[in-house]
């Protein structure tokens, strides 16, 4: 018999992120994308460091055994004060090996939890309207569609469309 939930001694646990997680990081972020989920093209510009796009600071890490098996990039959506309590995710990816064990999972809760701590109302993301399981997943933590962009991106040849998600803190 198989459990794919963790067990006692096999847990998620969610930290901040620090420079030493970068390769670790960027390996995940090679093998967690493909065109139902993310951009091909993004794939070619990858540099050789994870936290180019935003520091640690930016960054939740799960770990399962003590090895990083996934990220939630979570940052405020607006730069303005009139935006301030709105944050956003602008990642979440999971290590191909780790998948079922409750990371994603763990890694949301812990955003929401960060939310809480920062006075945050809202959190939102874009998640491809392909990406079904994603979807399964947010809707599972309370994020609900709060909009739809038609044909937003052309994906190996397939009109795709963007969905906006929300979950009020």
């Amino acid at each position: 018999m198989s459990d794919e939930r963790p067990s006692a001694e096999h847990e998620v646990t969610v930290r901040r992120a620090v420079e030493e997680d970068d390769a670790a990081l960027l390996a995940i972020e090679q093998v967690s994308w493909d065109a139902s989920s993310g951009f091909p093209s993004y794939q070619d510009g990858l540099s050789d460091t994870f936290f180019a796009r935003s520091g640690p600071e930016a960054h939740l890490v799960a770990e399962y055994d003590g090895e990083v098996v996934g990220y939630l990039r979570l940052q405020d959506k607006y730069p303005f004060p009139e935006g301030a309590g709105v944050l956003t995710i602008n990642g979440l990816a999971t290590a191909p090996g780790a998948r079922r064990l409750g990371v994603a999972s763990a890694l949301l809760n812990a955003a929401a939890a960060e939310g809480v701590l920062r006075g945050a109302r809202k959190i939102s993301l874009h998640v491809h309207s392909t990406n079904a399981p994603a979807r399964r997943l947010y809707e599972r933590h309370g994020y609900v569609v709060e909009g739809t962009h038609p044909n937003e991106f052309l994906i190996e040849g397939d009109l795709i469309a963007a969905l906006d998600m929300a979950k009020m803190l």
